[in-house]
């Protein structure tokens, strides 16, 4: 078996395996390059690679961030709607590196590796595909199934590695020209969570156990280097607009028109005026404000995107296509307006085209769910019901539907060359599937 099948019966294993809770991300180019933008001197403050290091979003309205690798940080979009300013969600993005550059996440391996814990390394894997999934730019996810017991034990942190994160997080900071404030504030909004029982207890309380120490250390962190930052309106912008978006999402449009009266931004006001607009189903007044967004940043992909978007949804296909198109000009190497563009191609009843497209998208990030599900269509469509059925087994096989997965694999194996690429990934997931059937039947 190639190391690619391997890790694809690995991932398969881990979406299968495990049950109860579950992780999905919210997947939004925009919001995705914004959360980039903001970490990117962060990162490069603790050494890492702000192009390596992925900020992904968690479908979950609590207060919560964790990293389950060196290349990925996840962020709850609760906190990013309840922290104040870029300085707050700085200082998370910083402590959560730091616990990378710690070498936290070894130790937590070595402790599941001792206790014999198989569903550990399951459960890391299973992030990991759940982290390279996606979804469309309304920001649909991807659910990967995990023990929410095993999860917890797997996040948290001791006091003493929460201790050592912060002290590095506020050196990453006072080297990135960030304020250390953000630290600060955010110990405050967990003041008094200590005395509140676990089931009361915010979930980043629960992985990240504070402590009144850690509350004076943080305050001393201020002291000592104090706040020799300086202003940063493209740090306060990125964060306006990727939590003005996100809001515009999760909230009523009710709340959002009233809100965004606020923005000081004129774009962003028009951005999230837009949304509000189209999720009470009218598009003339979307598209009136997108496109005053545009004339303020006429170059901007992501707001190409989201025009096209909402023509795409209003069923205006040529329209979207036109769109979209601009914004893959734009942002040609972006895999989920990649997939957008393609899917509005296929919409547009240019499947050839939507293929070349959607290839490009898969390249850079192979296991997208959606984009699956678009590409077995387009297959379809193009006459190649081989191909059609093997990306419907890939998806299924991802979502951890692995009866699903074997039923297309079979099928894909029998139109597919003997031999050929193709043929070998039908195997792979023939094989999953198998291995699966095993572990029932014990």
């Amino acid at each position: 078996m190639s190391i690619p099948a391997l890790v694809f019966c690995m991932l398969v294993y881990a979406a299968t395996s495990l049950q109860a809770a579950s992780i999905s991300l919210l997947r939004d180019a925009d919001i995705e390059q914004g959360l980039s933008r903001l970490a990117a001197p962060v990162l490069r403050a603790a050494g890492l690679n702000a192009k390596r290091v992925r900020i992904l979003l968690v479908d979950d309205p609590s207060f919560n961030a964790f990293v389950i690798d060196s290349r990925t940080i996840f962020v709850h979009y609760g906190l990013i709607l309840k922290v104040k300013n870029a300085d707050m969600l700085q200082a998370v993005i910083a402590h959560e590196a730091a616990h990378i550059t710690n070498g936290h996440l070894a130790r937590r391996m070595q402790n599941m590796r001792s206790a014999g814990n198989a569903a550990g390394l399951g459960l890391a894997l299973a992030v990991l595909a759940a982290a390279a999934g996606g979804g469309n730019e309304a920001a649909a996810g991807i659910a990967i199934g995990t023990q929410s017991s095993a999860l917890r034990g797997f996040l948290s942190h001791t006091r003493a590695e929460e201790s050592s994160a912060d002290r590095s997080a506020a050196g990453y900071l006072n080297q990135a020209g960030i304020s250390p404030k953000g630290l600060v504030e955010l110990h405050r909004a967990f003041a008094g969570q200590e005395v509140l029982s676990r089931t009361n207890q915010d979930p980043y309380m629960r992985s990240h156990p504070m402590s009144r120490d850690r509350m004076r250390a943080a305050e001393a962190y201020l002291a000592r280097y104090g706040d020799t930052s300086k202003p940063n309106p493209q740090g306060d912008y990125w964060f306006a607009r990727l939590q003005g978006k996100l809001s515009a999402f999760t909230r009523s449009p009710k709340w959002t028109m009233r809100r965004a009266k606020e923005e000081s931004h004129k774009d962003i006001r028009l951005m999230r005026e837009a949304i509000a607009h189209h999720r009470r189903r009218d598009l003339k007044k979307a598209l009136t404000a997108i496109n005053g967004a545009l004339a303020i940043r006429p170059q901007d992909a992501f707001y190409h995107e989201l025009k096209g978007q909402i023509l795409m949804e209003n069923r205006r296909w040529g329209a979207a296509k036109s769109s979209y198109g601009r914004a893959v000009q734009l942002a040609p190497s972006d895999s989920l307006v990649l997939a957008g563009y393609g899917r509005a191609q296929l919409a547009a009843g240019e499947p050839k085209a939507a293929l070349r497209t959607m290839e490009k998208s898969r390249n850079l990030d192979f296991r997208n769910a959606l984009l699956l599900r678009d590409m077995s269509q387009a297959y379809a469509k193009t006459g190649q019901t081989g191909m059609a059925a093997l990306v419907t087994a890939e998806r299924y096989a991802l979502a951890g539907r692995l009866n699903d997965a074997g039923l297309h694999a079979k099928r894909a194996s029998a139109l597919l060359p003997r031999g050929s690429a193709t043929w070998r990934r039908a195997q792979d997931v023939l094989v999953a599937f198998e291995q699966s059937e095993k572990r029932k039947r014990r």
